[in-house]
């Protein structure tokens, strides 16, 4: 080795052993900084570029992980379905038209668990541009009238879902929206209340369209000003009854939003309204319903069936892009139970979940011990995943051709690219950084059972990591 080369190598090791003496430092700092004694802290930072450990701290214990999850089930479903994966829903008609356009048979919306469906995050999803496209095929079909019902087909995900461990205190809430194999305005419905005296009922009006079937029992009250949004919902799938309950502030100005126990019946209502309202009359015997209800009562859908309209979602990319900008719940078990049925007929999110940690044990080698996952969200306080694990999948993302899109979706937080994840007690982020020396890290943190509030914490963490700039 010539003298140069040599010069080169040693001042190279030199500068990681600083970097990693530095990190150290920093992180010992952080442990001890009083935020955390009855807790736990985690730390994974690797080498980009090569993929070598830089520091580990309990790098293999698994721990909750809120939303920083979503980028192993970004990154699974990017690697599986790839980025310009769509999801169709098809329109159509069972029976037959007669010469007057009377249909005798029903008209089935048939979904595929599009998270996207009726959002108005898309111009081409929002719920009025679909139903207004849907009610002109009808039209073109030359259907005038429907002796029928307007059926809202949710069986494949049999029907809604809900992953088994989410809390009772989240499901009502529009981020414990469940997922269905027809999600319809990302199962989710706005309240916007009027507040009144302080300590006295709040009365609410619903932000959008008429909830079908469904009651929403009011006990909200007054809050004082500056006491903000302390407002819950609780319901679960195919509940018939949502009770609200909390304070709501006296000077708040928000709309509250609630889950929806049962879109695809949702949908189904509003299709019909939309074709009433359009002169197309629908048998009022026949009211519209879902697949799973029919199911549960013993019918079963028609094969025979003509097509009217396939309505194709953005590409997964785009969807991914939203799903880690705002932290959307649905679209991460929507995700997951799609990867699940492509890749092994599995639509039960435990079933789904278990192929992914299995995927990324046969890629790269991750035991599955590492990936006890309950969901594709993190909204389960169950979930176990450790930061080596997240680091290793987040690292092999930089190799794939699709990693531009995912790298975008992420947020930025104290001037860095990574993602947070925040549930009660725990606190998260992972990302990409580079190093003003030059040098690029991939990192995972997450911190549980801290004390002392949420600010302080991510303020202390955000300390941490800015050693690695």
């Amino acid at each position: 080795m010539g003298l140069g080369l040599a010069f080169i190598t040693t001042a190279y090791t030199t500068k990681a052993q600083d970097l990693k003496q530095d990190i150290s430092q920093a992180y010992q700092r952080f442990i001890n900084s009083g935020n955390i004694p009855n807790g736990i802290a985690s730390l994974t930072v690797l080498d980009s570029k090569s993929g070598q450990v830089i520091f580990e701290n309990n790098s293999t214990t698994g721990l909750p992980t809120a939303s920083t999850l979503k980028v192993i089930t970004s990154i699974t479903a990017l690697d599986i379905l790839g980025p310009e994966y769509k999801y169709k829903t098809q329109l159509y008609y069972t029976g037959s038209i007669d010469s007057l356009g009377v249909l005798t048979g029903d008209v089935i919306i048939q979904g595929s668990g599009d998270p996207t469906l009726g959002s108005d995050r898309y111009p081409e999803t929002k719920a009025e541009t679909l139903l207004n496209k849907w009610l002109y095929h009808i039209r073109n079909a030359g259907i005038t009238a429907i002796q029928g019902r307007i059926i809202g087909d949710d069986l494949s995900f049999n029907g809604m879902d809900m992953p088994g461990g989410w809390n009772w205190g989240d499901m009502g809430n529009y981020y414990g929206a469940g997922v269905s194999g027809l999600n319809w305005r990302e199962n989710k419905a706005g309240l916007i209340f009027k507040p009144g005296a302080i300590g006295k009922p709040a009365p609410f009006e619903l932000a959008s369209s008429e909830l079908y079937d469904l009651k929403i029992i009011n006990e909200v009250t007054t809050g004082n000003n500056g006491t903000g949004d302390n407002v819950y919902a609780y319901s679960a799938p195919y509940s018939t009854v949502v009770y609200v309950r909390g304070t709501y502030g006296k000077d708040l100005n928000k709309t509250i939003e609630i889950s929806v126990p049962d879109p695809a019946y949702d949908l189904a209502q509003q299709l019909y309204r939309t074709l009433e309202r359009n002169m197309i009359v629908v048998d009022s015997i026949c009211l519209p319903t879902t697949a799973k209800r029919l199911l549960n009562e013993g019918e079963q859908l028609q094969n025979t069936k003509t097509l009217l309209d396939t309505h194709q979602s953005p590409p997964l990319k785009e969807i991914v892009h939203w799903f880690n900008q705002k932290s959307i719940n649905l679209y991460g078990e929507a995700l997951l139970k799609t990867i699940g049925s492509i890749s092994g007929n599995k639509t039960e999110t435990e079933d789904a979940a278990r192929l992914v940690a299995k995927y990324w044990e046969q890629k790269l080698r991750i035991p599955t011990s590492q990936m006890q996952l309950k969901d594709g969200s993190g909204l389960s306080p169950q979930n176990r995943v450790t930061t080596q694990a997240m680091s290793k999948i987040m690292n092999y993302a930089q190799n794939r051709a699709w990693f531009s899109d995912f790298k975008r979706s992420l947020p930025t937080y104290n001037n860095m690219t990574m993602k947070s994840g925040t549930i009660g007690g725990v606190l998260g982020y992972t990302g990409y950084q580079k190093h003003k020396s030059g040098q690029e890290f991939t990192f995972s943190l997450l911190v549980n059972n801290y004390t002392g509030g949420s600010s302080n914490m991510r303020q202390a963490m955000f300390t941490l990591l800015d050693i690695l700039k």
